[in-house]
């Protein structure tokens, strides 16, 4: 097949030093790990992009029911193609502050960095619903340079119809990053978080998101579950949530996760 071109190509040929086509790879796919740094607020689905060519690959079922689609796409423009024609010009830019902040803190920490946010996409019976991207580099070659990673897209339209038009950088154990870019904040319809949360919080906040019990957390964490449970207390103190889902969509509301 030949290579196509897409909009994000706009972005992608600016950094052509750090992602490029597959030369001999030298780590092992960490599945497990990823599916496990999921967000677990609804149906997901995932692919594998070949950052060289933009050939996609390794999908998981879901993909074909969400989107009403009846084969599997081999190509980053026809996932393009799904998102809401509005939303592309945000995407585009998420996508390079996205990639300047990984360049940022440094390539060689790639693999332990997750960026996400969020867009419209069409789904199976003709409507334009939220969806919740994430992206992480999984394969790399012997001069480092970035060769394929995988997307995940959620949906949250049960959740919330708005888009915080957030880019959010995170780590991934052992990594604790946690970087928030605001793209449009004339369009965000929820007030500023109240009170700030702490690192700890933060944290904790992740793991509530994908379906965690405070045991399973404080398990995770080396933490009492007493600890814990204070901890989910003031976080629903500080954002001012009723329960774990409002907590939820009000933290993907205010791009917090």
């Amino acid at each position: 097949m030949n290579a196509e071109k897409h909009v994000l190509n706009v972005v992608w040929d600016d950094y052509k030093r750090e992602m490029g086509p597959a030369l001999k790879e030298v780590n092992k796919v960490p599945y497990e790990r990823i599916i496990a740094d999921l967000l677990s607020v609804g149906e997901f689905y995932y692919y594998t992009l070949n950052i060289g060519d933009s050939s996609i690959n390794n999908f998981h079922e879901n993909i074909l029911r969400l989107h009403g689609i009846k084969k599997y796409p081999w190509h980053l423009s026809e996932i393009i193609s799904l998102i809401h024609p509005e939303d592309i010009p945000f995407v585009i830019e998420a996508e390079r502050l996205a990639i300047n902040k990984l360049r940022e803190i440094g390539w060689a920490h790639k693999m332990n960095l997750k960026s996400s946010y969020c867009f419209r996409m069409r789904t199976g019976d003709g409507t334009y619903q939220l969806f919740h991207h994430q992206a992480l580099t999984i394969k790399e070659d012997e001069s480092g340079k970035m060769v394929e990673a995988i997307n995940i897209h959620t949906n949250i339209q049960h959740i919330t119809a708005i888009n915080s038009y957030t880019v959010l950088i995170s780590g991934i154990s052992p990594r604790t990053d946690f970087y928030q870019i605001g793209l449009k904040p004339e369009l965000m319809l929820k007030p500023s978080l109240p009170q700030s949360l702490t690192k700890r919080e933060l944290e904790i906040l992740k793991l509530i998101a994908q379906g965690h019990s405070s045991n399973e957390i404080a398990d995770l964490l080396f933490l009492s579950s007493l600890t814990v449970r204070t901890h989910r207390k003031n976080i629903l103190r500080k954002t001012e949530a009723k329960n774990g889902s409002d907590l939820v969509k009000r933290c993907i509301e205010w791009g917090l996760i």
